[in-house]
């Protein structure tokens, strides 16, 4: 089994086909035995898990990711101590062989500074364990309200989280895209450095390029408040179901706020956010506390670009390279304010 079939093996185990269940075993049968031989070098004793989390003991627990739990702990591996996030699947999560090997494949063949960097994995005693390179600073949804986190710091957190998914949907050097499916805030990881890195991709769905539509005929998947309407009432997913949960995120960022966390009117934020641009009201939505540093034609262009990406009809939102050109615009303006601020300071 080339290489050129695995591809073709994963995209058919993951498109909810109504092929004979016969014909899906034995797909997925070649999947499994090729992923297996494939990213033999990839699998961690564990051992050597258990070791890094003190038998998963709590006190190493950082939190849910998708289908498991996720800790920290300093691994030893090809005889390199790294710190990394290990993501525990627990089968009552929903997430199968399938969606195991799917995201291994995923990560391991696609890589890019904005997407979290896989360190391993392991399928010992009827345990499935996936392990990342550790975001030490977690993830964006628990800076949200931060009153440290700048709006030059936030512009870069999305910059860079716009690149990564942009690199997902336009994979160079191949006939084939990944639409995440999951795309929110607490699946944007940072770094040390606040690089953002996009994590967790359970629920990503590899398909053509020049396939407008994928079918799904189960019911669609994601999480509430960041699902493109027109997917969940359709289940025709896209890659502009992706830029409506980034356009989300946009605002999230710009309000300080988790967007189904009921505080402004009992509105969820996609609502209000829509409404607030529409009638030029922005300011009263914006998180108090960066108000005072945004620059005005930064305000604008970020606004407008993250209100076009939760328009109804998804053939009117941009594309993730659009985005990153027009948040690179509002970072830039930013950066030409701050300059120009302090030169006129120092020469006062």
């Amino acid at each position: 089994m080339d290489r050129g079939s695995y591809i073709s093996s994963v995209k058919y185990l993951t498109s909810y086909s109504t092929t004979k269940y016969l014909q899906v075993l034995s797909c997925f049968c070649s999947f499994i035995m090729f992923a297996i031989k494939e990213f033999k070098h990839l699998r961690i004793e564990l051992r050597a898990i258990k070791l890094a989390t003190n038998n998963f003991d709590d006190k190493n627990y950082v939190g849910k990711g998708g289908f498991g739990k996720v800790y920290k702990g300093e691994l030893v591996h090809s005889e390199v101590r790294t710190m990394v996030a290990i993501k525990r699947l627990d089968r009552a999560f929903g997430q199968g062989d399938t969606e195991f090997w799917k995201e291994i494949m995923m990560l391991s063949l696609y890589k890019h500074e904005n997407i979290i960097p896989l360190v391993g994995f392991c399928d010992e005693n009827d345990e499935k364990i996936i392990v990342y390179e550790y975001a030490s600073n977690k993830s964006l949804d628990l800076y949200l309200s931060n009153t440290n986190l700048t709006w030059i710091q936030r512009l870069k957190i999305c910059v860079g989280a716009a690149r990564g998914l942009e690199y997902l949907h336009n994979l160079k050097g191949t006939q084939h895209r990944i639409l995440h499916r999951d795309i929110k805030s607490s699946n944007i990881l940072l770094d040390e450095n606040w690089k953002a890195k996009i994590s967790d991709f359970g629920l990503s769905k590899l398909g053509p390029a020049n396939q407008e539509y994928t079918f799904l005929v189960s019911h669609a998947v994601g999480t509430v408040g960041y699902c493109d309407p027109l997917y969940a009432e359709s289940g025709f997913l896209t890659k502009e179901s992706d830029v409506y949960s980034f356009g989300v995120v946009l605002f999230e960022v710009l309000c300080g706020r988790l967007c189904m966390s009921y505080k402004d009117k009992h509105q969820p934020l996609v609502g209000l956010a829509r409404q607030s641009f529409e009638q030029n009201r922005l300011d009263e939505i914006i998180f108090d506390h960066i108000k005072e540093q945004i620059n005005l034609e930064s305000l604008k262009v970020f606004a407008s670009i993250a209100y076009k990406c939760l328009k109804r009809d998804r053939e009117e939102r941009p594309t993730m390279t659009q985005i990153v050109k027009e948040l690179e615009i509002a970072l830039e303006a930013q950066v030409w304010f701050l300059t120009s601020f302090m030169f006129i300071f120092l020469h006062q």
